[in-house]
């Protein structure tokens, strides 16, 4: 005779359901979670500073503005500053038409954007040297031209932009479909236009998840490596973007300059996972506060 295995016991404490597991497996799991964490991520993020500042801030400093470090660090600001606003319209547009419309192929668009997720951002360098390069579909017209794309700053954006496609789509994409159009359509009755109806009733019920992807979006596209490097061809002072010279410093054995460039990024990491918990505990009030509603 089968018996069924007996349930274990949860608590409510603040809304959630806890499971009450014994106390060694509670301090195990704990035990572990933060071993790992402090092995894998605390320790190398606290060695990039010190090894930063390890020879004062004198060195730190030149290492910082040195012509080719700020070469690197505006061609980055840059980069991202093209993509991400490029990405946040697309990323608008994806998810209006993916939660308001209904078309033939609409399955097909949302699974295509995450692209970018699944190659290896090295074949996304390549896969633009093949459409934009010399010897690329488009090459010959853009050389004719006279507009330099692969091994030049075109290059470097478009390889940033293709990295960070997914990041607004998918933030907005859920929260959309969550929402519904029941607001838009009752704004369009009371005879607002596609403009009102969008600044005033759509965009504040986004607003948050809009904000947390162009916060992704951006912490990806300052720290992007494999794309550009294939399509950039490391020319410093020229094509260097910020984490490319930092390879190219640490190669050169000139380690205290590498890891102060690496501390930008560290820091820009840091302060977008603090944004980051800020922006999620908004969005998940407002996608609370829109089931509610409906």
């Amino acid at each position: 005779m089968a018996t069924s295995e007996k349930p274990k016991k949860s608590v409510q404490k603040n809304g959630l359901h806890c499971t009450q597991d014994p106390v060694w497996v509670q301090w195990l799991l704990i035990v572990i979670t933060v071993t790992f964490m402090t092995l894998l991520l605390i320790m190398p993020l606290g060695v990039i500073f010190y090894e930063a500042l390890r020879k004062g801030w004198k060195t730190y400093v030149a290492a910082l503005s040195s012509r080719n470090a700020q070469s690197a660090i505006l061609l980055s600001v840059l980069a991202a500053g093209i993509a991400v606003p490029v990405n946040t319209l697309f990323g608008l547009a994806a998810a209006w038409a993916a939660s308001k419309y209904q078309f033939r192929g609409k399955a097909f668009l949302v699974s295509i954007l995450d692209l970018p997720f699944a190659i290896s951002p090295i074949i996304a360098g390549l896969m633009l040297i093949l459409v934009y390069g010399v010897q690329g579909w488009f090459g010959e017209t853009l050389r004719t031209y006279g507009i330099p794309v692969i091994f030049a700053v075109p290059g470097v954006v478009l390889a940033t932009m293709f990295v960070t496609v997914p990041f607004v789509a998918r933030e907005l994409i859920p929260l959309m479909q969550e929402q519904g159009s029941e607001q838009e359509w009752a704004a369009v009755s009371l005879g607002a236009n596609a403009w009102q109806t969008f600044w005033k009733v759509t965009l504040p019920n986004i607003k948050w998840a809009l904000l947390y992807g162009v916060l992704l979006c951006s912490a990806r596209a300052m720290g992007e490596y494999g794309a550009v490097a294939v399509v950039s061809s490391n020319i410093r002072g020229k094509t260097n973007t910020l984490p490319l010279q930092i390879d190219a410093l640490y190669n050169d054995y000139n380690a205290p300059a590498a890891f102060a460039l690496a501390s930008l990024l560290a820091l820009l990491g840091i302060v977008t996972l603090v944004l980051k918990s800020w922006l999620e505990s908004r969005t998940h009030n407002t996608v609370s506060e829109s089931s509610k509603d409906s």
